[in-house]
């Protein structure tokens, strides 16, 4: 039986060969998978819970049903492959403003162009600095990234925000170099040795962050990937045309409008991956390497970072509208036509209902898995149950070299002679005429050992002035107090002459 495709967080990834994306009866089928190892999907027109759906690789084929069947449903398409590379989005059709999209072309001439990149460029600092200076605690970078960001008011062209943009990427990127990246231990013997920091943020294949070397990397291109499909909706959404950018310059690869509103973002999806290192070690089935070397994700994992694209789609919404605002201040326009449609945020709408913009919700958490095996694990633990015993065990017999360790040093033989000392000088300085004439041997035994069963065993240690082990042993019996404890033991349990018959 083929194993169902349901949404998670309003998202669905295929991966495989023959993935099959069409309609039959008003339903959307989807159908991926690896040899017999297939899943299947059927989705009605009302409450499929579908946002987006993400195709990895390019093995099957989609209808043209099945496209206007997401347009319908107000549902985003995208297509990726795992190196990061973006080959097809598409998403709802928004009706787009002639006056706007003539303003986008005319940005530089208006001087739109340095104000967008000036205020992009100063968000993406801005988070790099706090991801330097709060997650990887090197304040010298983080005040080195703030000064570049500083000077972000003097740059008068967009190609002085480029160098300043590349001068921060550099101590920005430096100061990831070294983070470790930790796997199971049982799967350190098949990890090569790169793998284990994050390193340079250029692949020594290509000299650019294309064609990642090592698991960190290769997560990250593929989360940019998720982030600039995001980023061409976005665009299109708000009337924008993905391929006219102000930052990037213009190329036949890539939609530059789409780079320049991912710039403020990218901090976003850094901090997740920093969370994601730092708090849990990533399986070396997640990963793969080709014969030319080049890192890549294994789909099933991919999938799994496909979840976050509710998390950078409204992360770029505001982003998106922003550049729309500042071009629309330029276009000529009638006066009734003062501000520019929120579509993605509905910020406008929300203002006049006297109401703010939801915080921006977390994507998804990393999964939390044993640090020896790998093994899945519930919140807050470190290792499985069985990895547990033998890390415990580990542990316990450590703890007890270095207790061992430190009950032998100079000074704890200094206070176990000063301790000796005092106890004898107690002992002969004890009368046995002080004691009254009913507290004896036997009524301690009968009488008032028993009856301690019912006091703590730190009561004990401070009437007595002894060690919590010792009072211990006192109470269960194992050791037999001294005649001079006796009273204090009787008075502890509410004991006194009148109470001996």
């Amino acid at each position: 039986m083929a194993e169902p495709i349901l949404p998670r967080h309003g998202v669905v990834t295929l991966h495989g060969y023959g993935v099959s994306v069409r309609v039959e009866r008003g339903h959307l089928i989807l159908e991926d998978g690896i040899g017999p190892v297939r899943r299947h999907g059927r989705f009605p027109r009302v409450n499929h819970g579908l946002r987006r759906l993400i195709v990895i690789g390019s093995d099957g084929a989609v209808s043209f049903s099945a496209l206007r069947w997401l347009a319908d449903q107000n549902a985003a398409f995208a297509m990726l492959e795992r190196d990061g590379s973006v080959l097809a989005t598409t998403g709802p059709v928004c009706p787009s403003d002639s006056r706007l999209r003539r303003a986008q072309s005319l940005a530089h001439q208006t001087g739109a162009a340095v104000q967008i990149s000036r205020g992009l460029i100063s968000q993406k600092l801005e988070g790099q600095d706090r991801i330097v200076r709060d997650g990887l605690q090197d304040a010298a970078l983080a005040d080195k990234i703030a000064s570049f960001r500083s000077l972000l008011a003097e740059a008068n062209t967009v190609e002085a925000i480029r160098q300043l943009e590349s001068q921060a990427a550099q101590a920005y990127w430096s100061a990831w170099r070294s983070l470790p990246v930790n796997f199971p231990k049982a799967d350190y013997c098949r990890v090569p040795e790169h793998w284990r920091t994050f390193g340079t943020r250029k692949s020594v294949l290509t000299g650019s962050p294309r064609l990642a070397v090592n698991p960190p990397n290769a997560m990250l291109n593929y989360m940019y990937a998720l982030l600039e499909s995001e980023s061409r909706l976005a665009a299109a959404s708000v009337g924008l045309d993905p391929g006219i950018g102000v930052l990037h310059v213009d190329t036949d690869a890539r939609d530059s409008l789409a780079c320049d509103l991912m710039e403020p973002a990218r901090p976003h999806v850094d901090a997740y991956l920093l969370k994601w290192i730092m708090e849990g070690p990533l399986r070396r089935e997640w990963f793969f390497e080709q014969r030319d070397g080049s890192c890549r994700l294994m789909g099933s994992f991919a999938m799994r970072l496909s979840e976050s694209l509710s998390t950078w789609n409204r992360v770029v919404a505001p982003i998106a509208e922003w550049t729309s605002r500042m071009l629309w201040s330029t276009a000529r326009k009638p006066a009734r036509l003062i501000l520019s449609p929120t579509h993605l945020t509905q910020s406008h709408r929300r203002q006049a209902k006297g109401k703010s913009n939801p915080p921006i919700a977390d994507p998804p958490r990393p999964p939390q898995l044993c640090q020896t095996c790998g093994a899945n694990v519930t919140e807050d633990h470190r290792y499985c149950p069985s990895c547990a015993v033998a890390v415990s065990t580990k542990e316990l017999v450590k703890g007890a070299y270095k207790g061992r360790l430190a009950s032998h040093s100079s000074e704890a033989e200094a206070n176990r002679a000063e301790k000796g000392r005092r106890n004898t000088a107690a002992r002969m300085a004890w009368l046995p005429s002080s004691q009254p004439a009913w507290l004896n041997e036997q009524s301690y035994r009968e009488k008032i050992h028993p009856l301690l069963a019912g006091v703590t065993v730190r009561v004990i240690a401070s009437a007595l002035g002894v060690s919590i082990p010792y009072a211990s042993n006192i109470r269960s019996g194992k050791r037999h107090p001294h005649p001079r404890h006796w009273q204090a033991l009787a008075r502890l349990v509410g004991m006194g002459s009148e109470c001996i018959g």
